[in-house]
C-alpha cells in the first residue's frame, strides 16, 4: 500500500448511510442468487445487478473503477476475483463468485457470495462451506480492543486446518467515502498485530480461499485473477461496522 495508513472512524450518521448502501448490495446479491442456473450468462447477471441498483437510486460501484468495464465481478471456478461478465454460460457443477458494490448517498457498500450451480462435488461443497465459515470467524474477531491480525489469524487457521490455501496478494479493506480505504485486511498473519480495532471502523472482510496452491496469475484482460493450478477458488465478503458491543454486519438482509 505504501505511505502512511490513514484510518477514518465513521460517525453514527455515516454508519446509517453505509448501512443503506450495504442493504442495496445485499438485495442485489440475493436477486443474482435467484438467477444463477445453467445456461445463464455472466452478462445476464451483470444486467440484472445494474437494473436492481438503478431501481434503488444507487450507482454500481465497480463500473469504470480503475477502468473496470462492467458493474459486477463474476468469477467462475478457478477464477478467484475480478472476472469480467461476458458470454460465458453457467453450467451444472460450476461455482460462480459474485462480487458487487454500490455507491449511495456518497458512501459505498461491498459484498460477495459464491454460488453453486446445481449439484457440485463434495470437495467444492466443503470449499464453499469453509470459506463462508472463515468470513464469519473473521467477523467474530471484530471486537473493540482486538487487533487487525486477530481477524487474519481466525481466517487463516480455519482455512489451513481444512487443507485449503489463502490468496496472499489480495485482501479486505476499509470502506466508506471511498471503495477502498485503509487498512488492508490480510487473510493471513503477516508481521505484527496491526491496528487496534475501535468503534466506528468499517471494514470489508473477504477471504479468498483456494482448493490448491495459493499462487495466482492475472489473465490477459488485465483483470481476471485465476489460481495458478486451475483448481477452484471461493470468495465471500461482508461490509461490517465495529460498534461498542462488537461487529454489525451491514450487508446482511434483515
Amino acid at each position: 500500500m505504501g505511505g502512511r495508513v490513514v484510518i477514518t472512524l465513521k460517525s453514527k450518521r455515516e454508519l446509517e448511510i453505509i448501512h443503506d448502501a450495504s442493504k442495496i448490495v445485499a438485495e442485489v446479491l440475493e436477486e443474482l442468487r435467484q438467477h444463477c442456473r445453467p445456461g445463464v450468462t455472466t452478462r445476464d447477471l451483470d444486467r440484472v445487478a445494474e437494473e436492481v441498483t438503478v431501481q434503488r437510486k444507487a450507482q454500481p460501484a465497480f463500473k469504470g473503477y480503475r477502468g473496470f468495464p462492467k458493474s459486477l465481478c463474476a468469477s467462475i471456478n478457478s477464477e478467484v476475483v475480478h472476472g469480467i461478465p461476458g458470454d460465458m454460460q453457467l453450467q451444472e457443477g460450476d461455482i460462480v463468485g459474485l462480487d458487487y458494490g454500490v455507491l449511495f448517498g456518497g458512501y459505498y457498500g461491498d459484498a460477495a457470495i459464491t454460488v453453486p450451480i446445481g449439484k457440485v462435488s463434495a470437495e467444492v461443497e466443503t470449499l464453499l462451506r469453509v470459506t463462508s465459515e472463515c468470513l464469519y470467524l473473521g467477523i467474530d474477531q471484530m471486537q473493540p480492543g482486538n487487533h487487525l491480525a486477530d481477524i487474519s489469524r481466525a481466517i487463516q487457521e480455519h482455512a489451513e486446518k481444512h487443507g485449503f490455501s489463502l490468496v496472499k496478494e489480495l485482501g479486505g479493506h476499509g470502506i466508506g467515502r471511498r471503495l477502498h480505504e485503509d487498512p488492508m485486511v490480510l487473510n493471513y498473519v503477516a508481521n505484527g498485530r496491526g491496528i487496534k480495532l475501535k468503534p466506528g471502523l468499517v471494514l470489508a472482510i473477504e477471504p479468498m480461499v483456494n482448493m490448491g496452491t495459493d499462487r495466482i496469475r492475472i489473465l490477459s484482460d488485465g483483470w481476471t485473477v485465476v489460481t495458478a493450478d486451475g483448481k477452484p477458488s471461493a470468495h465471500f465478503e461482508h461490509t461490517v461496522a465495529i460498534t461498542q458491543t462488537g461487529p454489525e454486519i451491514l450487508t446482511r438482509l434483515a
